[in-house]
């Protein structure tokens, strides 16, 4: 179908899109290219040998490098790729900014196809994203996470678990009691078993998460589930055709999380591209010669995870990530971006892009939160604003992670073993030089940290040699416990709320007892009590806001005790909490604790009541205490009180 430059003007945006009236243009950035072409409806006479390309798909080169045209007369999921002839060879290339790849004929060699921004309805106009002090978040492998048939029966070691998935957990995360969740990757990557981080196509959701369009029974299946939910908001339903698209399942999951009160946080690759990266990928895409690492249009010759890094002094570069990060902050409403490994980014030259992609997000959408991974020496330089910084909004720690694993591991050596909680409590505070203790994200777990072959999981390294033990579940409520109510963002990873013990993988065929125990967790006791109070600690992460302010002073630590204690306040507002943990293996009946105001404390909170939930033979104080004695740990009073034996407890002031 011929080409033209009608409706082509300098805003016209990249790759394809759909015009008013019918037909579509399409613009594509390929400056070293001798010709372009847009094929769109010979695409199997294209796979014939001896094929080439008509001078009537010929595209037009423009002075930014770009290559533009409109093709008349073409529709929602119309089929089309680009055939680049550059110094080096010619062939079909796939457009970097396809909103979505064939299914049939499958990744790598597919179409993109066209599809249209506007034909998801969206529900959630009234969605409010959380302040990011009062995040939550919790971190899931769509893949591997959860996945059932119409019996209820765990399919994940057959396929694949799919977007649409995660509809059947929502209104468990929101009993639960999260306020965001954070996916691992979701960008078309090209292997089959993956993590996620080896991303080719940017603008296309994972082919592998998407149900087949085709399958109309299955997308019925999901489609009733999404109608339910749906129906309980009174909302409109949805159609099959709209839930057809790939992306519009990763829109509905989005637009039904928001309408349960629920954020999504993507996880977005921008520091490399996958290593398997095909013919008509983004390498080379204008099909230069390779010399050195600028003949690349879009990487340098340095390698990261299996892929290369992206090169940051390449404009035309640095404007796709960018516009990449928008296009899921728009289109798919996304609530933040958690942006992997930034020290990558910043030690090969992009030091100057992320302070212009972080200013660039802000201005899309500023209740968007955005989370750097940063691992270089002056970590703080990744909160910090421009120009001194880089202008993210929060960065993950891992010093309170580290130390508080370490007090464990310490702590399984027995009754007389030595653990130093010192270092736990210095990471209590905000990392250094970073303006807000917000700002730092922490967690015990997460997709890294527990990866199978690498550090166990919190309820294996607490029980040593049994992870279903008393000493298991005490010491993992301690830390939990530690966890959601210090400064900062708190985040668990998927099954870590039910005292899930097994590493995860995301290659199931090599370990395949590496999921989430769902149907463990219908049938354990231990692990039911757990979640209950993770669900429980998180509301009261929600109700008491000083647990989720700035100010702390952990002002008592006892090493042979092994007790900490920490104070959580908000300036002159008198909503006052006491924290006390304990990783000793006996009860203290008689503990002289300072406590920072003289009168009744409540005791709102005892882990030792989730043991063989109600605990029968709960250790505690009797609903609260009475701090009417002397000064005493640098507090103007004190109580004596009751710290049962690996515990957490939580006192809120009375006035």
């Amino acid at each position: 179908m011929p080409t033209s430059q009608q409706h082509i003007t300098q805003q016209t945006p990249m790759g394809a899109n759909l015009v008013s009236g019918g037909g579509a243009t399409f613009r594509v950035w390929a400056p070293a290219a001798r010709e372009v072409y847009v094929i769109t409806d010979e695409l199997t006479v294209a796979r014939q040998p001896g094929w080439a390309p008509q001078e009537e798909d010929r595209l037009v080169r423009q002075q930014d490098g770009a290559w533009t045209g409109f093709v008349p007369a073409l529709s929602e999921g119309a089929r089309y790729r680009f055939w680049v002839v550059g110094e080096g060879s010619s062939g079909f290339k796939r457009d970097p900014y396809a909103r979505e790849l064939s299914i049939d004929p499958p990744f790598p060699d597919c179409d993109c196809l066209i599809l249209d921004p506007q034909s998801y309805p969206w529900h959630d106009r009234d969605y409010r994203t959380p302040q990011f002090a009062d995040l939550m978040i919790y971190q899931l492998h769509i893949g591997t996470f959860y996945a059932v048939d119409e019996q209820g029966r765990d399919v994940r070691l057959q396929h694949r678990g799919k977007f649409l998935d995660l509809l059947d957990r929502i209104e468990y995360l929101q009993a639960l009691g999260i306020n965001a969740i954070q996916p691992l990757p979701i960008q078309e990557f090209p292997s089959q078993f993956s993590l996620g981080y080896n991303g080719t196509d940017y603008f296309s959701p994972e082919m592998d998460y998407q149900v087949n369009p085709d399958d109309t029974a299955l997308l019925q299946r999901y489609l009733d589930k999404a109608n339910s939910l749906l129906a309980r908001h009174n909302q409109a339903p949805l159609t099959l055709d709209q839930l057809r698209p790939g992306g519009n399942q990763l829109k509905v999951v989005i637009d039904l999380y928001h309408l349960h009160g629920i954020a999504v946080i993507l996880d977005l690759v921008y520091n490399h591209a996958g290593g398997d990266f095909g013919d008509q990928s983004l390498y080379f895409l204008d099909r230069q010669v390779f010399h050195s690492n600028n003949d690349s249009l879009y990487f340098t010759d340095q390698g990261l995870a299996g892929g290369l890094v992206f090169a940051y002094w390449n404009e035309g570069v640095r404007q796709f990530l960018m516009d990449n990060a928008e296009f899921f902050l728009e289109e798919y409403h996304i609530d933040g971006i958690r942006y992997d490994e930034v020290s990558v980014i910043d030690n090969h030259g992009g030091w100057s892009f992320c302070q212009n992609l972080a200013t660039r997000c802000r201005s899309v959408k500023p209740g968007a939160i955005q989370i750097a991974e940063y691992w270089n020496d002056r970590r703080w330089l990744a909160v910090n604003p421009t120009p001194g910084g880089m202008g993210f909004d929060a960065a993950l720690a891992d010093g309170l992670r580290d130390r508080l694993r370490e007090a464990l591991g310490q702590a399984t050596g027995g009754r007389n073993a030595a653990v130093n909680l010192d270092p736990v409590r210095d990471n209590l505070y905000a990392p250094q030089f970073f303006p807000n203790a917000w700002r730092a994200v922490q967690c015990l777990e997460n997709h890294d940290v527990v990866f199978q072959g690498r550090e166990r999981r919190v309820a294996a390294l607490a029980g040593g040699n049994d992870s279903r033990s008393w000493y298991a579940r005490s010491r993992s409520r301690a830390a939990t416990g530690l966890l959601l109510t210090a400064p900062g963002i708190p985040m668990l990873f998927m099954g870590q709320e039910f005292l899930e013990a097994n590493n995860w993988c995301d290659n199931t065929n090599v370990f395949p007892n590496d999921l989430v125990s769902w149907e463990a967790l219908q049938n354990n006791r231990d692990m039911q009590d757990f979640q209950q109070f993770t669900q429980d600690l998180l509301e009261l992460r929600r109700r008491y806001p000083a647990l989720r302010g700035e100010r702390i002073n952990a002002f008592h630590v006892h090493n042979i005790n092994r007790v900490l204690a920490w104070h959580r306040w908000l300036d002159g507002v008198g909503q006052d909490v006491v924290v006390v943990m304990s990783l000793n293996e006996s009860t203290f009946w008689h503990y002289e604790l300072g406590f920072p105001r003289w009168g009744r404390w409540r005791e709102v909170f005892n882990s030792d009541f989730y043991d063989q939930l109600p605990n029968p033979w709960v250790t505690g104080n009797g609903g609260s205490v009475m701090a009417t004695g002397p000064s005493r740990h640098g507090l103007p009073s004190s109580a004596t009180i009751v710290i049962p034996a690996n515990s957490m407890t939580v006192f809120a002031w009375e006035s």
